[in-house]
């Protein structure tokens, strides 16, 4: 149902229908790349960026457009685009599209197609890119009249954006771009679908339930992930912090959701998270988790994940709400708008907790802090990754960051402390040769910040043909690959759990040299591997005014520590970077006086305060 009466304007092809279409929801930027089945629209494409109405971003691999339009994406909340031809085309976008899927990212994919008469006869390069990518899209269409672009184009973006985020595909066959009839165009938000109508209000019973359990505890912890990003609800959540003193720990989606720096924040649990966040999520009575899934690299063993406490579960996505854990209290809504109206039933009735209660429970996380500290080694012979993706972080803390997928990415999740939507990483798909692509959409969409690209010797090589983009369109992105010469987040599984069998898992050989790599791209490469070149070389980086491809040759065999083994609870941590040389997971210890089973304790009981 539209809301509005269109007027027709004139006798226009499908092509002009969605290009025209675009400019009406605020598309700015495209990223892709032509071919046959897509020319229609590239044609008309040409028209529409000569008139300066938007600029296409021309990429060297359909994957590269995809993260691109990701990375767009993330770091603006707006719907990001990318365009792809038919066959080859297409299905080089798919695992950017699963990997939009997986972290709920809005986009709009377009696709060419072999004209409708051609459909199902095998053309050449025909795929059914609609059936191919059902699974890892929230909704897709086939455009089998012009007549409907419109109206497509905008329901497109009103079911991207909406809701749960996710990527939408609208594949439009060659004829249907070609075709000409009498254009009717449809504005942005005038779109209602009868059928899709997210919940965003939370109930208010619910509400009230939650309050009284946040009033109840004595061990509370805000548990948060990306939805809180999705919501843009960075502000309401550190108010809820705030106003009950509760600590935050996030997700790897999460981070940025609430500020690193604050008092109240313990940083990143899961597999390779803090000691703290991982102990405070064993130790906790009440988990709040506010628009985050239960993934099985944050709960580990999951009947053991936060098994002491109750659960107040924040989503707008129905189906997440009960998936991996049955909440106490879930509440299903926009998780902004449920923050709100959960403050302010809290100010209209006085609500607030014993602060005492709550202040010994804070004292025992910064005990922890104290004692588990997040160590950047230095090496007499060697840089550590740490204290490389450390010292950028430092001369760079207002900075967009985009990883690839591996160790570093771990690292740089420890080390790097985020603002609001400067965190952008592939978490949900782990993609590999995502961090490229992603920061360059994301300085297209904001060029006046400075992006940084953290990379792994292995993960850069996904999409490194990116370099060509970053030179093409002077696209100042900086990137800094952590080099241990190895796939290193497989190697220190090999060595964990696969009898240091370290099959296929050694880059050496056929390594490129990364800095003639860069400049044969015309991108500016720096080499170092010595701990006195690194703040000069970060600084050089950082002046120069391009694109640059910084090499840093670090410890090869360093292991990313803390973390959690396949099966093991959070509080079972291996290889703590701790002030006492602890190398073995932490055992659980039994109160003698309330049964209480504690990890971490410093001596004392958190259930009865009797000295262990």
């Amino acid at each position: 149902m539209q809301l509005q009466t269109k007027v027709t304007i004139k006798q226009a092809t499908g092509a002009f229908a969605l290009m025209d279409s675009l400019k009406r929801h605020g598309v700015k930027h495209i990223f892709g790349y032509p071919g046959g089945a897509i020319l229609p629209i590239y044609d008309e494409l040409y028209r529409v960026e000569a008139a300066g109405d938007l600029q296409h971003i021309l990429v060297r691999h359909e994957q590269g457009a995809a993260h691109a339009a990701d990375g767009y994406a993330r770091a603006t909340g707006k719907v990001g685009v990318c365009f792809a031809t038919s066959g080859p085309g297409a299905t080089n976008l798919v695992t950017g599209i699963a990997t939009a899927q997986m972290d709920s990212i809005p986009m709009v994919i377009v696709t060419g197609q072999v004209g409708r008469p051609m459909i199902g006869t095998d053309a050449f390069q025909e795929t059914d890119i609609y059936g191919i990518t059902l699974p890892i899209v929230k909704h897709s269409y086939v455009v089998r009249d012009p007549r409907d672009m419109a109206r497509i184009v905008a329901e497109a973006f009103h079911i991207a954006s909406t809701g749960r985020p996710g990527p939408v595909l609208i594949d439009v066959p060659k004829d249907v771009g070609l075709e000409e009839f009498e254009y009717e165009p449809v504005e942005r938000g005038s779109i209602r679908l009868p059928g899709y109508r997210p919940t965003t209000k939370g109930n208010p019973r619910q509400i009230n339930q939650a309050i009284n359990l946040i009033r109840e505890a004595r061990r509370p912890l805000l548990y948060v992930g990306g939805g809180a990003v999705s919501a843009d609800a960075h502000a309401e959540l550190q108010e809820l912090a705030e106003y009950f003193n509760i600590p935050v720990t996030t997700t790897l989606m999460g981070k940025g959701a609430f500020n690193e720096h604050h008092p109240l924040s313990v940083g990143m649990l899961g597999m390779h998270g803090t000691a703290y966040a991982n102990f405070a999520v064993s130790e906790c009575d009440l988990l709040i988790a506010v628009g985050a899934r239960f993934d099985d690299r944050v709960t580990g063993k999951l009947d053991e994940f936060a098994s002491n406490a109750k659960v107040i579960h924040i989503d707008i996505d129905p189906a997440e709400v009960g998936k991996n854990r049955t909440p106490d209290v879930p509440i299903v809504g926009d998780v902004r708008q449920v923050l709100i109206d959960l403050l302010h039933r809290c100010r209209e009735i006085g609500e607030s907790v014993n602060s005492n209660q709550i202040q010994s429970w804070l004292d025992r996380i910064n005990r922890w802090k104290q004692d588990y500290p997040l160590v950047a080694p230095e090496y007499p012979d060697s840089i550590s990754p740490q204290e490389v993706i450390n010292e950028v972080g430092k001369m760079a803390p207002d900075a967009y960051y985009t990883t690839d997928v591996g160790q570093h990415q771990m690292w740089a999740a420890q080390f790097l402390k985020n603002g609001p939507r400067q965190w952008i990483s592939s978490a949900g798909l782990g993609t590999m040769g995502y961090g490229m692509p992603a920061a360059m959409g994301v300085k297209v969409a904001l060029p006046n910040r400075e992006v940084i690209c953290i990379a792994g010797d292995a993960s850069i090589q996904m999409n490194i043909q990116e370099l060509g983009t970053l030179a093409h369109y002077g696209i100042n992105v900086k990137t800094v690959i952590i080099n241990n010469g190895w796939q290193g987040m497989v190697r220190q599984w090999q060595q964990a759990f696969f009898g240091e069998r370290y099959s296929s898992s050694n880059m050496e050989v056929g390594m490129p040299d990364f800095v003639k790599l860069a400049e044969a791209y015309g991108v500016k490469g720096i080499m170092i591997s010595r701990r006195d070149e690194l703040k000069e070389a970060i600084a050089e980086m950082l002046a120069y005014d391009g694109p640059v491809l910084m090499d840093v040759h670090v410890t090869k065999d360093e292991n990313c520590y803390p973390m959690v083994a396949p099966g093991k609870s959070n509080a079972q941590m291996v290889g703590l970077p701790i002030r006492k040389q602890l190398e073995q997971a932490v055992e659980s210890i039994t109160c003698s006086n309330c049964g209480y089973e504690s990890v971490a304790t410093n001596n004392l009981c958190p259930e009865c305060g009797t000295k262990f």
